[in-house]
């Protein structure tokens, strides 16, 4: 049990910063658009990535030399353009939360969108396959930690896509939506700019 639950907070911890994955995940819970595939694409790269750190994998960026780089300028190239997007419909206004679900992005769309926000990251490795990987050699029981950590990824998801309906009344106002794309297009940029900076 404390394998399980030292693996779940930590895992837990390393996700609750608001970061690109999560500010998407918000915002397609507040759009209510195929909310549960995105929860569910994000909660399964994570854990794809958890079991590779768990297993032993954590060593990639090491063995492989240009991979680190590589996922780092693409990754920041694709937030900048990401940010821009989010700072224009920021800068038009307009948008109201339609309570019934707009249908203005196809699934195929928002999954794309959710897997290069997750792989086009050098944190989530650092987070998950470096990080996780090697707290879990700490404890006796790795899979059991690597389980916890897995729990918590999808707890997490799940519970931010569908707890921003909450969300809902605020976001009947247009400012309110100007407001988190704003944040969203500066969340991008400083992550963006983090990396570009390492």
């Amino acid at each position: 049990m404390a394998s399980f639950l030292s693996g779940f907070f930590l895992s837990l911890s390393l996700i609750l910063a608001i970061g690109a994955q999560n500010a998407f995940v918000l915002r397609q819970g507040l759009r209510r658009l195929h909310v549960f595939w995105v929860c569910l694409t994000c909660a399964t790269c994570d854990a794809v990535l958890i079991v590779a750190g768990v297993a032993g994998f954590g060593a990639l960026a090491e063995a492989v030399p240009w991979f680190e780089p590589l996922m780092r300028y693409g990754g920041a190239t694709f937030l900048i353009w990401y940010g821009w997007q989010n700072a224009r419909s920021a800068w038009k206004g307009g948008a109201v939360l339609d309570v019934v679900g707009e249908n203005t992005q196809s699934l195929s769309a928002a999954i794309l969108t959710v897997l290069a926000l997750t792989w086009l990251n050098p944190h989530v490795y650092l987070d998950t396959v470096v990080l996780i990987g090697s707290i879990s050699s700490q404890y006796p029981d790795r899979l059991i930690f690597g389980v916890g950590a897995v729990l918590a990824s999808f707890t997490f998801f799940f519970s931010l896509g569908y707890g921003a309906r909450l969300l809902a009344p605020l976001f009947a106002n247009p400012r309110a939506w100007q407001v988190l794309d704003g944040i969203i297009a500066l969340t991008m940029w400083a992550i963006a700019l983090k990396l570009l900076l390492l």
